[in-house]
């Protein structure tokens, strides 16, 4: 039997068991998904030990996206620009590591908002940690005019972006100083919250709408609850919104692959199935 699971802290609100559940009952395909409580000084050695434990990979979500890039052996071209892993597997007692958040947002934004990615739109991504990484390269990709970067460390932004452009040094970059995040939105057409702020059992994310134009859209990677209170005060306030539930259906499908050996679809279905999980607030 094929055994993968997911690995963060905190653990507990992460619903990849749902959708490669789903996947593994859809396809008949013998085996497990499951979830571990992992600090980012664990990583190294909890994976490791997983060959051995009879798993096949696993995905990482936060704190730890940083911390397994370190820990690879081997690293995908995405990966490696991004310095952040997402998605584990073995060959040959090897770790191999990948980053599949930027093309899952991308994926679920373009379904959601065909087209907002003309005329060179403005963005600003909240938070300078590994999904921060993720975002970027993909985001860059499609011809932006700015992606700015607002992390409460401002030394941490600014190493994000230093990164960034030793890889695309023409990259069209630019930081904004986390107390003037709320009056800056009048610069951006999609603003992106990154931070684990608003997740169920934290607080809330501390970004008042009013500055932002009528066109923005507003998205936000945590899915649990599906309707954070950023993305609650934004459809009040009659803005465009993304939560962050497409993401994690949209990356989870190369990891599935490698593990399970099929590649999977992203249906209603599985997004309904995922979404009668979900608490509400």
């Amino acid at each position: 039997m094929k055994r993968a699971l997911v690995i963060g802290s905190p653990i507990a609100q992460s619903r990849s068991p749902l959708v490669h559940g789903y996947w593994l009952a859809q396809y008949g395909i013998e085996g497990s998904y499951e979830r571990a409580e992992v600090r980012p000084e664990a990583v190294a050695e909890f994976l490791r030990d997983l060959p051995a434990r009879g798993f096949s990979g696993c995905n990482v979500t936060i704190p730890n996206k940083e911390a397994a890039f370190a820990a690879c052996d081997h690293l995908t071209s995405r990966a490696q620009s991004l310095g952040a892993v997402n998605t584990i597997w073995f060959d040959e007692g090897r770790i191999w590591g990948d980053n599949t958040d930027g093309i899952g947002f991308v994926a679920h934004l373009d379904q959601v908002h065909p087209g907002w990615d003309r005329n060179a739109p403005s963005i600003l991504i909240l938070g300078a940690g590994g999904a921060a990484r993720g975002l970027a390269l993909p985001l860059l990709e499609r011809r932006p005019g700015l992606i700015a970067f607002s992390n409460r460390s401002r030394d941490r932004a600014e190493a994000l972006i230093a990164d960034i452009r030793a890889v695309m040094p023409n990259a069209p970059l630019d930081l904004v100083p986390w107390p003037e995040k709320a009056t800056s939105l009048g610069r951006f057409d999609l603003v992106i919250n990154t931070t684990s702020a608003g997740m169920l059992g934290k607080d809330a994310l501390d970004l008042p709408l009013d500055q932002a134009p009528f066109h923005t859209i507003i998205a936000d990677i945590v899915y649990v609850p599906l309707e954070t209170a950023l993305l609650a005060e934004a459809r009040r306030r009659g803005l465009r919104t993304l939560d962050g539930l497409g993401m994690l259906l949209h990356q989870a499908v190369p990891g599935f692959e490698k593990w399970f050996g099929r590649k999977p679809e992203v249906s209603e279905k599985l997004r309904e199935h995922v979404i009668a999980h979900l608490p509400s607030r």
